[in-house]
C-alpha cells in the first residue's frame, strides 16, 4: 500500500532539507521546523500543540476523496449522474456497453487512498501520544479515544464502497490483509469499545478542539459519536438488539432536531478547503445532475425533493444521459456535510425495531415522513412491508451522501436499478486498487 507512507516520505523531506541546511550553516544547531516538523520530531517527546495539529491534520484528512466516493456510488447507485470533462463518470460507472469497473482508476483508488490518508494521520497521533512526556493520563485517553474513532469511522466507510478493507496499517512495513466486511465490522466494533474505554478516563474535557463537532467535543459527548457509529455497525451487521442498546447511548432524539450531529466543515480560509459537492446552479460543466427517478418515485409533497435538488433553466445533457434537476443538497461552498445526524439514527432506530417491534418501528418511521411534510404510515403492518417503507425513507433522506448503493447491496436489491441506456450494468461495489493486490 504506497500511499501509506506518503506522510513520512514527505516529512522525510523536509527532515532532509534540514539535515542539509545544518551543513551548509554549521553555526547552527539541527531543530525541528515548527512550521514544517519531520515525523521524528511529532513521534518523540511532542508537545501538545503539536497533538494538537495532528488531530487537525486527522480532520482534514477525513475530508479527502468525499466528492468522488459520493459522486461515483451514487452514480452506480442512479441516484445522480456526475456531468464534467471525464467521461469515465458517464461511461464506466455505468457499465456503458459493457465495459467493467476500473481497479487504477481515480473512482477507485481516490476514496480508498483517502480513507487510508486518514487512518494514518490517526495512527500517527496514537504513536506520537505513547511517546511524550507533555500530555497528562487523562489526555492522553482522550487522544487515544478520538483517534480510535476515527479510524473506525473510515474503515466503515470502506466497507460501504468495497466490501472489504485492510484493517492493520499501524505498520506500512507489514501491512495486515485485506478482510471481508464481517471481519472488518467485528475488529471496528472493537476499536469503538477501546475508544469509550479511553474516552470513559479523558476526564472532563479534550486538551483539543474539534472543527464540526460542537455539542461533540467533550469525552462524554464525543462517547455519544462513537455510540452511534458503534449503532451503524450493528445494523449493517444484523445485530438488532446491539444497535439499539448503542443508540440508547447515542445523540439519537427521535422526538428532537434531526439535522444535530458532528459534521464536516468547509471555509474559504487559506489553507482550507470548500465543500467538493457544492455545484453551482445552472454551470454547464461540473455539475451533479439528479437521477429522473429521484423526482418520478417520490410520494406527492415530501419536502426533501424540492430541499435537495432544484429544476435547472435548461436540461443537462452528456453521453445520451438527460436530467432536468441538478442538486441543490448544500447552498453555499462552504455549507457543512453531515458525520452523522439524528435523521440517520432515527433510521436506524426504525431498522433496529423491525424484527421485534413494528409499532415503534413505525413510529420511528412516521417522524421522518412528517419531517419531510408526509402523513403517517398507513400500508401493510408487516416486517416485509415496514423494510421496503424504510429504505425508501432512507433513499430520500441520505440521498447523495453515500448510502443508497451500500442500502441495496446489503439488501440484494441492485438488480432493481433501472437501466438508463442500452448496454449499461450496474456494479455495486468498487474493485480493490490494482495497487493493493496481493
Amino acid at each position: 500500500m504506497k500511499y501509506l507512507d506518503i506522510t513520512y516520505r514527505k516529512m522525510n523531506k523536509v527532515l532532509l532539507l534540514l539535515s542539509a541546511l545544518a551543513i551548509v550553516s554549521c553555526t547552527f544547531d539541527d531543530e525541528v521546523d515548527p512550521n514544517r516538523p519531520s515525523l521524528q520530531g511529532v513521534l518523540s517527546e511532542a508537545s501538545i500543540n503539536q497533538l494538537n495539529n495532528l488531530v487537525v491534520g486527522t480532520q482534514s484528512a477525513m475530508r479527502l476523496g468525499l466528492e468522488i466516493q459520493t459522486t461515483g456510488a451514487g452514480t452506480m447507485a442512479r441516484e445522480l449522474y456526475l456531468f464534467d470533462a471525464d467521461p469515465r463518470n458517464t461511461a464506466d460507472l455505468l457499465g456503458a456497453n459493457g465495459a467493467n469497473l476500473d481497479n487504477n482508476s481515480f473512482y477507485t483508488t481516490s476514496p480508498w487512498r483517502s480513507r487510508y490518508v486518514a487512518i494514518k494521520n490517526a495512527n500517527i497521533l496514537l504513536d506520537a501520544v505513547d511517546n511524550t512526556s507533555a500530555a497528562s493520563d487523562a489526555q492522553k485517553a482522550g487522544y487515544r479515544g478520538f483517534a480510535k474513532t476515527v479510524i473506525a469511522h473510515e474503515l466503515i466507510q470502506l466497507v460501504k464502497s468495497f466490501n472489504r478493507a485492510r484493517i492493520d496499517v499501524s505498520d506500512p512495513k507489514n501491512l495486515g490483509p485485506i478482510q471481508d466486511a464481517s471481519a472488518v465490522f467485528s475488529a471496528v466494533n472493537t476499536m469503538l469499545d477501546d475508544a469509550l474505554s479511553d474516552l470513559s478516563r479523558a476526564g472532563s474535557s479534550f486538551a483539543f478542539s474539534l472543527a464540526g463537532f460542537t455539542s461533540f467535543d467533550s469525552p462524554s459527548t464525543f462517547s455519544q459519536f462513537n455510540h452511534a457509529l458503534k449503532a451503524v455497525v450493528a445494523v449493517y451487521s444484523g445485530d438488532s438488539s446491539g444497535a439499539l442498546t448503542s443508540l440508547s447511548a447515542s445523540f439519537m432524539d427521535i422526538d428532537g432536531d434531526l439535522t444535530v450531529g458532528p459534521k464536516h466543515v468547509f471555509s474559504l480560509n487559506s489553507g482550507d478547503s470548500t465543500n467538493p459537492i457544492y455545484k453551482i446552479v445552472d454551470n454547464n460543466g461540473d455539475q451533479i445532475i439528479v437521477h429522473d427517478s429521484f423526482m418520478n418515485d417520490a410520494e406527492a409533497g415530501d419536502t426533501r425533493v424540492s430541499r435537495k435538488t432544484v429544476v435547472r433553466a435548461n436540461p443537462a445533457s452528456q453521453d445520451g444521459l438527460t436530467g432536468t434537476h441538478q442538486t441543490a443538497l448544500y447552498s453555499t461552498n462552504v455549507s457543512s456535510i453531515d458525520i452523522v445526524r439524528n435523521e440517520e439514527l432515527v433510521l436506524l432506530y426504525a431498522e433496529a425495531n423491525i424484527p421485534g417491534d413494528l409499532a415503534e418501528a413505525t413510529r420511528a418511521i412516521n417522524v421522518i415522513r412528517n419531517a419531510a411534510g408526509l402523513a403517517d404510515y398507513s400500508d401493510a403492518n408487516t416486517a416485509a412491508a415496514l423494510t421496503t417503507e424504510l429504505l425508501h425513507q432512507r433513499r430520500y433522506s441520505l440521498w447523495c451522501e453515500n448510502h443508497r448503493m451500500y442500502d441495496l447491496r446489503r439488501y440484494n436489491l441492485s438488480s432493481s436499478l433501472p437501466l438508463d441506456r442500452s448496454g449499461d450494468q450496474v456494479f455495486n461495489v468498487f474493485p480493490i486498487p490494482l495497487t493493493e493486490n496481493e
